[in-house]
């Protein structure tokens, strides 16, 4: 299949198009930047200049729509962070939002039946109840681009599954709130000290673990409109730092600050109901990985 994957030029999309690739897929990347830098990293420079790539604006109508054609499914990635959002609410609107309101436009345009998209554990706020009430403003553009999911679905029979994890981890991860855990593991391939900048219990999933979920829901669609908490694995910040101290005997490696003000949902039905066959890895094969990672680019 011809899958377009917008945002596919950052952290995720570099793991998600090295799993396209591998299963015989073809992805589109749709991204503000031609740079392929991120891509090339994870996937392999040879891949990453291999790509088909179109430079564009998500928050233009007809460029994702342009960009969509011959498509057999979406992925959709393209948003801003935390930060940004927090910054300048009207551009993490129309990124976050309004994006995502286009990637649904440009399948319901090109007779798209399905899309795979980015949400987030940002939904959730502090208060720790199962039911979605952000205290961000990321988190209100996400919930809101999830009610529109439901929206097309109604109006257009159009499928889609969003992901929310929490903290996403392993190599190519160095931007965001929550970079933190891989940011360490890259202090200790490289021997420098490193303070995860905030404390308390999070839920880890690797970027691999996202990439191989994504490539099953635009390989099989679950019908309806879906929004799924991806439980990786729990742990605090401060065990993170044990693990790596203990990978890398010498290194000097903590956290300090306040925690994530977002209190996660410990268990999720559904990813089982739709995604029997997937599985997360443990943390201390992530952790391991993305400090070989480092250390193997710290060589080159």
């Amino acid at each position: 299949m011809r899958i377009l994957v917008t945002g596919g030029g950052g952290f995720i999309g570099g793991w998600i198009v090295r799993r396209l690739v591998e299963a015989g897929h073809v992805p589109v990347i749709f991204d503000l930047h031609e740079n392929r830098a991120r891509v090339a990293e994870i996937a392999g420079a040879r891949l990453a200049d291999d790509l088909d790539w179109i430079a564009g604006d998500i928050t233009v109508t007809d460029q994702v729509i342009a960009a969509a054609r011959g498509c057999d499914r979406i992925i959709h990635l393209a948003g801003l962070l935390t930060p940004a959002c927090r910054d300048d609410p009207v551009l993490g609107a129309q990124v976050n939002l309004i994006g995502t309101i286009n990637a649904f436009l440009a399948a319901r345009a090109n007779g798209i039946g399905s899309v795979a998209w980015m949400s987030s554990a940002g939904v959730f706020g502090p208060d720790g109840g199962t039911q979605p009430r952000p205290t961000s403003q990321y988190g209100a553009f996400k919930l809101g681009a999830e009610h529109s999911a439901r929206a097309f679905l109604a109006d257009d029979g159009i499928a889609s599954v969003a992901f929310r994890p929490y903290v996403v981890y392993g190599p190519g991860r160095e931007v965001g709130i929550s970079a933190g855990p891989s940011l360490a593991c890259r202090a200790a391939a490289l021997g420098e000290p490193y303070t995860i900048p905030f404390t308390g219990q999070i839920d880890l999933i690797h970027a691999d673990d996202v990439a191989r979920i994504f490539l099953a829901a635009i390989e099989a669609p679950p019908a309806g409109a879906h929004a799924v908490n991806l439980i990786g694995r729990r742990a605090t910040t401060e065990d993170v730092a044990k693990v790596l101290t203990r990978l890398v005997p010498g290194a000097s490696i903590d956290a300090a600050g306040p925690p994530l003000q977002v209190a996660f949902p410990q268990t999720e039905p559904a990813l089982a109901e739709l995604f029997a066959d997937w599985e997360p890895m443990q943390l201390e094969d992530g952790l391991a990985g993305t400090v070989a990672h480092y250390s193997f680019l710290a060589k080159l």
